[in-house]
């Protein structure tokens, strides 16, 4: 009979001390999902606007409501995010950013710059009369 060999376990989510790296790794991933059903209202309004005015006002029904407003405000935070942390995760395949300070500098402008971009669509958006 052999004797068993004891081996070490592989590291897993109760091992590791979270890091904003490793959570917004994580949310970049969900925001990669988000943006496929967000595609799917981007979609229905394309469709809506090519098929006439009564499909067109049904779509911008939903999309002025409360809850339209939320998933096209989350849906422009999760566009805004994934490109962010795609430049991110691009600048470490160029082989920067890896040292602790630049890796929390690029998380932080990643997590930052979407919230901000997303305002700033906002606003400028309202500014110029989409928002009414």
């Amino acid at each position: 009979m052999t004797a068993r060999i004891e081996r070490p376990l592989s590291p897993h989510m109760q091992v590791y001390r979270w890091t904003l790296t490793m959570a917004l790794s994580i949310v970049h991933r969900a925001t990669g999902i988000a943006l496929y059903f967000g595609t799917l209202l981007l979609a229905w309004w394309l469709i809506a606007a090519a098929s006439g005015p009564a499909a067109y006002g049904h779509v911008q029904a939903f999309t002025g409501s409360i809850i339209g407003r939320l998933i096209v405000f989350g849906y422009t935070w999760a566009l805004m995010h994934h490109m962010l942390s795609g430049i991110r995760h691009f600048v470490w395949d160029l082989g920067y950013g890896f040292k602790a300070n630049e890796r929390e500098a690029l998380t932080w402008g990643a997590l930052i710059g979407g919230i901000v971009l997303t305002v700033l669509i906002w606003i400028i958006a309202y500014a110029i009369g989409g928002g009414r």
